[in-house]
């Protein structure tokens, strides 16, 4: 995935914190919790010199997020922060979608570090000079397109058409 894991998380945040008096905050949980795992890129590009996988990283690790929400939930229960408990599912649940998406056309651990297996659904062959076309040019970025398509629907229609149907008084 490259575009959408913002959407997707946006999509899946919105849903979970419906009826939830702090939805707009559980939203961004959702959305940054969304894009964390790729915050791996920066150790990819600026310390490993590309020499690694990105989706190798411990970032890319569905059980390191949910050790993490984990401990993060027992302290939040040992602490009686029980408001803080929607905030951990809303995250870990944007997490692994992040993973979910990425076992798409990417390896991912699901078991590590376990164990070496990894899950990858649809093998997109190198085709072109540059990797990012092979990806773009490939028929599951359509689902990367309809995810966009969806979430910005939906934010339309949560936003946009409430303001269009309601035309302030000039």
């Amino acid at each position: 995935m490259f575009v959408a894991h913002i959407p997707a998380g946006y999509l899946l945040s919105r849903y979970m914190s419906r009826g939830h008096k702090d939805r707009k905050a559980l939203i961004l949980t959702g959305i940054v919790a969304s894009v964390l795992p790729d915050t791996d890129l920066l150790w990819f590009y600026l310390v490993d010199n590309r020499q690694t996988v990105h989706h190798a990283y411990v970032f890319h690790w569905p059980l390191f997020w949910v050790a993490c929400a984990a401990g993060a939930w027992f302290v939040a229960w040992l602490m009686k922060w029980s408001q803080l408990k929607p905030f951990i599912g809303v995250a870990l649940a944007c997490l692994l979608l992040h993973m979910v998406l990425d076992s798409i056309a990417a390896e991912i651990g699901w078991l590590k570090p376990f164990a070496p297996y990894e899950v990858n659904l649809v093998e997109v062959p190198a085709r072109y000079d540059w990797w990012v076309w092979s990806f773009v040019l490939h028929w599951t970025f359509l689902l990367e397109l309809a995810i966009m398509l969806a979430a910005g629907i939906t934010l339309w229609r949560a936003t946009g058409a409430r303001s269009l149907s309601h035309p302030k008084n000039p």
